[in-house]
């Protein structure tokens, strides 16, 4: 094991005593820690309002071209992608947040900020099918990074910061504070739900600062993201359907990573600098766009039009597949962005495919859950994968979606698609 890792055991025993210390301090100073905590989610809130409303002024711009015109817009966005990672640096993925938690003590770099923003900027509002998830935590992590750097911690607290302030941009684009402090700290691990217990207090208290101030700003208030069919319970044979549905969620997971893998290994082979990658992916998401107008973006709003739709079921699966290809290509391409909003929408469209090819299922059980289950396969967080959906959709009843989202994790391929996810266990091991 590296000198600056920390075993999974002491991390535990650290994380007991920390909570045992901070519930026996002096009032006065538990009330400076959860100010510190509520101002850093401010800041992360006010931050993550600016880009969202900077992001859906130049989409509104963006969607008004379409047709045979994207043919040479998306090729030019990719062009400008390239060209500023290619200057100022390439700012990474989730996978290197998830890399710079684990070993680099939990600091994230904020000189990758400027070519995070500008290249997400461009690669989500030309219509790449990759959504603001990644910026965000990025920017917030490091804003996170600076606090705990100005204020001189070290060590577990700084990473805890870092995690609180992350949590806090995860919270804003799914306006669900528990959900989006879960998620921070489920996704940097492969097997285990949360193994940074320390950072839970921080993360929730940030989140909802961060909520406050995103939703009072954005005027997106607290109603559901989208409004699924009416749904209500019958009884325990449709727990049994949404173990079912986990499964063909759990199988679309693998199909997405197979087909991710297969457009790494293409993309990857092409010659010459970034921005030449990003402009043939540019290329390849202009005619998906062409041939499938809902592939294009990253579903926040296309999401809601498919549940709408009168698309049969094989038009459907048509839709599914050009999607996992569109993100994959997306991603890979070197185009910069987030894969959950997505995957949630490929999600939805498979479940609703299944729903009309089988007369008497209930649409929205069927969508809910093949959501659940696809992005828990992909990303290894099921829990808050069932916080999140249960707030995005109103979906009252959520052990189905639970039950889905436990059944995409267990049948998730070994080898995860976030690599990084790995490499604290296999360290563990090791040792």
């Amino acid at each position: 094991m590296s000198s600056n890792q920390t075993p999974p055991s002491e991390r535990s025993n650290s994380a007991l005593r920390w909570i045992s210390s901070l519930t026996s301090s002096n009032p006065i100073v538990l009330s400076r820690w959860f100010l510190c905590w509520a101002l850093v989610g401010i800041v992360c809130g006010l931050f993550a309002a600016l880009y969202w409303n900077v992001l859906e002024l130049v989409i509104h711009g963006m969607e008004q071209i379409t047709g045979a015109t994207l043919l040479w817009v998306m090729p030019l966005a990719g062009l400008g992608v390239g060209l500023v990672i290619y200057y100022l640096g390439d700012p990474g993925e989730i996978g290197l947040i998830v890399d710079n938690i684990h070993f680099q003590g939990g600091r994230l770099n904020p000189r990758q900020n400027p070519s995070m923003l500008l290249s997400s900027l461009v690669s989500i509002s030309a219509g790449g099918s990759a959504g603001p998830e990644a910026p965000l935590v990025q920017v917030t992590g490091s804003f996170g990074t600076w606090a705990a750097d100005r204020l001189k911690l070290q060590g577990e607290s700084l990473r805890t910061m870092s995690l609180a302030a992350m949590a806090a941009g995860f919270t804003a684009l799914f306006g669900s504070p528990l959900g989006g402090a879960m998620f921070a700290l489920e996704i940097l691990h492969h097997e285990h739900v949360v193994e940074y217990y320390e950072a839970i207090l921080p993360a929730l208290v940030s989140s909802c600062a961060s909520f406050l101030v995103f939703a009072a700003i954005t005027q997106l208030g607290i109603a559901p993201t989208w409004t699924f069919p009416q749904y209500t319970p019958n009884g325990i044979d449709e727990v049994w359907l949404a173990l079912a549905y986990g499964v063909i969620g759990a199988g679309a997971g693998w199909l997405f990573i197979a087909i991710f893998r297969s457009c790494d290994r293409l993309l990857s082979a092409i010659p010459g600098p970034i921005y030449v990658r990003t402009t043939v992916a540019g290329l390849v998401l202009g005619v998906l766009a062409f041939a499938f107008p809902l592939t294009r973006y990253y579903g926040h709003h296309e999401l809601a039009e498919a549940i709408g739709s009168n698309l049969t079921a094989i038009a459907l699966l048509g839709l599914v597949f050009a999607k996992m290809i569109a993100i994959s290509t997306t991603v890979t391409g070197g185009w910069r962005g987030g894969i959950i909003i997505p995957l949630f929408f490929t999600g939805a469209c498979l479940g609703k495919a299944i729903a009309l090819a089988t007369p008497g299922l209930n649409s929205s059980l069927a969508m809910i859950c093949v959501m659940a289950a696809l992005n828990a396969a992909v990303t290894r967080t099921p829990v808050s994968t069932t916080l999140l959906l249960s707030k995005l959709a109103n979906f009252t009843p959520f052990t189905p979606i639970l039950f889905a989202s436990l059944m995409g994790f267990f049948l998730a391929p070994r080898q995860p698609f976030i690599h990084s996810q790995l490499k604290v266990r296999q360290e563990a091991i090791v040792d």
